[in-house]
């Protein structure tokens, strides 16, 4: 893209995100609603909120597995992604079992995201590497065999961040070492803590090509 992306352009590239444990049907339908209004790719739910997302239409609805702790067994990931994907939601974003990728167990990542790919087929699925974990409590090198893990296994994008661990949300550097991971071949969703059109705009030119958004509005407003 050559220059800042204009207003449209931006709200083009985010997951406008509603995944708070206190969400009622009533905010998913107000989400939906300013999803529409903003023009986003995407809303982000809870999996037990995609029907009501969905029968509200006009936007493509997208839900999480594993979320947000990964701890899950693949075999449940995989359930949840698979309701998911018959109850409508066109994107499934899933977190990776941290754990496993810090002690170098990548065999285990890969084949926890193949398991879910495998049911949730014919949707786009982001793998959740929460990338500011890996570079905390392990390196830069971790963080690009998680990416490398989840493309072995069919994943569509990588992306940074739940937005619910305390280690932090999404980062430039982070991005960096996705993209350059990647190569392209992938897309890279900067997800948490991304509060202003600052923030944003320095996510995609660290090579993000989604964003996953709460204050999506208040993001796009801040554009000049």
């Amino acid at each position: 893209m050559a220059g800042p992306p204009t207003r449209r352009q931006l709200a083009a590239m985010v997951d406008h995100t509603l995944l708070k444990p206190e969400a009622s049907e009533a905010d998913v339908a107000a989400l939906v609603a300013e999803g529409v209004d903003l023009g986003v790719y995407a809303v982000c739910v809870s999996p037990s909120m995609v029907p009501f997302a969905v029968a509200h239409g006009g936007v493509r609805v997208a839900a999480v597995a594993g979320f947000p702790s990964g701890k899950h067994l693949s075999a449940i990931k995989a359930q949840e992604a698979a309701a998911a994907v018959a109850a409508g939601a066109v994107e499934v974003d899933m977190v990776i079992d941290v754990g496993a990728a810090l002690t170098g167990r990548f065999d285990a990542v890969r084949a926890d995201v193949a398991a879910v790919r495998a049911a949730a087929a014919g949707a786009v699925l982001k793998v959740i590497v929460e990338s500011a974990v890996l570079l905390a409590l392990g390196d830069e090198r971790a963080l690009a065999d998680v990416c490398r893990a989840a493309e072995d296994a069919g994943a569509d994008f990588v992306k940074t961040s739940t937005g619910f661990h305390p280690a932090g949300g999404a980062s430039v550097r982070a991005v960096e070492v996705m993209a350059a991971t990647v190569g392209g071949r992938l897309g890279v969703k900067a997800s948490g803590g991304i509060r202003g059109a600052t923030d944003a705009l320095a996510m995609l030119d660290a090579g993000a090509t989604r964003l996953g958004l709460s204050g999506t509005r208040a993001v796009l407003d801040g554009l000049t």
